[in-house]
């Protein structure tokens, strides 16, 4: 008897939904592709989350192993994120992503309107 594609822990694609689930995990991912950022370095970059959202994901996103904290002992504290080398890995995939974004976004504006 064979799995149902949608069984949990049966499908590589519905694995990576869940890992990348979130409006925001994909734009995190980017701004740490770009390098090391502190978290208000990110709320700066991405000025329409709020910052429990933000929390929210990096904590996820760490959980799921694409994003390591470094957090310093000093006053005042300071915490920074980088992508883990799983979050590297995910970086091509983002990249054609992107890529598809752009046509897509390219082939809409010349569709006829109405």
């Amino acid at each position: 008897m064979t799995k149902s594609l949608y069984q949990e822990g049966s499908c590589s694609v519905l694995a990576v939904q869940k890992i990348i689930a979130g409006k925001w995990k994909l734009p995190i991912l980017w701004q740490l592709s770009q390098g090391t950022k502190r978290f208000n370095q990110l709320q700066k970059l991405l000025s329409e989350i709020s910052q429990g959202i933000l929390t929210q994901q990096l904590r996820e996103m760490e959980q799921d192993g694409l994003v390591h904290r470094e957090i310093y002992r000093e006053v005042p504290p300071k915490v920074e994120y980088s992508l883990t080398t799983l979050g590297e890995s995910f970086m091509p995939v983002l990249a054609t992503i992107r890529k598809w974004g752009d046509q897509y976004l390219n082939t809409r504006s010349e569709l006829p309107r109405g």
